[in-house]
């Protein structure tokens, strides 16, 4: 197997004319998965799904009489000690910011962040495993879950549901990883491991640093000092799902340059990145709730598409296939938003700060009475797979 990836030997050349140490890296890490939990995920693998998933759910919630049965390698998960680096005060600035700023948080992450992600081979694994199609609004609500108990107070303490989700997401990425491996289609000569760390350190990059930058446009506001927290939370959440250090961001400037690196290395938009970044565009409305089909084809034409052509830029856009929209068209689309996250604002206070922004994050967002699950995917398709 060559070393470096055939679809990384173009941009490897040209990121390493912005940073040769960062873009080398990056390459490197384009083969490498996350070793200490893709042995769990192997080990469970023999085992019957409702035992691995029992196993899961033990180590979850600190139940040490079944976790003591568990292979090795799980039980050593769930002993990793938090970083020395971690301070759980330094967070609580991040959050408060999330919370006053989580509808253009939203929407900037699918207008903006999500197609920076999807523009790159990320785009590979989802649409080889089907997830996005299959069940797509289910996947961004859990997406939507996930910040909302990352950015929630103390969500992250070990084993609150900030912290238990972010663990399962590590354990998810690595059974696709196992699974996406095994799979005769997928092209590991070209794109190296899939779900690899590369990848992962590149999309916390976005989650964090980009998220910022795209929720400003769209009227967020932050001092330094949230905006430092802000990256400290998804820093420690991006841990926990399994980003090395050797690739793990450590502030927003840090992130800005892992970003610029990837975007560098990675190939042009794919055909697959081009329907997958489309696909995406198409869902927000549904998981907003808007499932009238003129109402969603309304707010796609004129007010997402315009929108996300102006956080991207013309260049991703056009080469994502979006439609054409003039400056004054994107502009307009944009103070129709602010002016429309103005008046929730609004609304919020003249109630007396009853949380409607927080409000319209827990409706964006997936919950249901199962509760949290810990089932592995069991089927490198979607469609195919045991419910997960």
């Amino acid at each position: 197997m060559n070393e470096i990836p055939s679809a990384y030997i173009e941009g490897r050349a040209k990121a390493a004319s912005i940073d040769k140490q960062r873009a080398e890296i990056y390459v490197r890490h384009t083969r490498i998965g996350d070793p200490p939990m893709d042995a769990a995920v192997n080990d469970l693998a023999p085992l019957p799904r409702e035992q691995a998933s029992r196993f899961i759910e033990a180590g979850m919630n600190q139940n040490e009489d079944i976790l003591r049965d568990a292979p090795q390698s799980v039980r050593e998960i769930f002993a990793e000690p938090e970083p020395a680096w971690l301070d759980h005060d330094a967070l609580r600035p991040g959050i408060c910011a999330f919370q006053a700023n989580v509808v253009s948080i939203f929407a900037a992450f699918v207008a903006g962040t999500l197609i920076d992600g999807f523009s790159t081979l990320i785009s590979e694994s989802f649409l080889e495993t089907g997830r996005v199609f299959d069940d797509g609004v289910r996947r961004l609500r859990q997406n939507n879950r996930h910040q909302v108990e990352i950015f929630w107070p103390d969500g992250l303490r070990e084993h609150n549901d900030g912290w238990r989700l972010s663990v399962r997401i590590r354990f998810v990425h690595a059974q696709v990883r196992r699974l996406l491996s095994q799979s005769p289609t997928w092209d590991s000569e070209a794109h190296g491991i899939p779900v690899s760390s590369a990848h992962m350190g590149f999309a916390l990059a976005c989650f964090s640093a980009r998220t910022l930058k795209h929720s400003t446009t769209l009227g967020a506001n932050y001092s330094e000092q949230e905006r430092e927290s802000f990256c400290a939370v998804w820093r420690y959440a991006g841990h926990l799902m399994g980003v090395p250090h050797t690739i793990l961001y450590t502030d927003e400037e840090d992130a800005l340059k892992w970003y610029a690196i990837g975007m560098a290395c990675e190939p042009a938009p794919s055909d697959n990145a081009v329907i997958m970044a489309n696909a995406l565009i198409n869902s927000a409305p549904l998981v907003a709730g808007i499932t009238n089909p003129r109402a969603r084809a309304k707010l796609v034409k004129k007010t997402i598409y315009p929108v996300s052509r102006l956080l991207v830029g013309d260049e991703l856009a056009d080469q994502l296939h979006f439609p054409k929209h003039g400056t004054l068209k994107m502009r307009d689309a944009l103070f129709k938003f602010r002016l429309n996250n103005t008046l929730v604002h609004l609304f919020d206070r003249l109630k007396g700060g009853g949380g409607t922004n927080m409000v319209t994050a827990f409706g964006a967002s997936l919950y249901d009475n199962a509760g949290l699950r810990y089932d592995l995917p069991d089927h490198v398709h979607a469609e195919d797979s045991s419910y997960w």
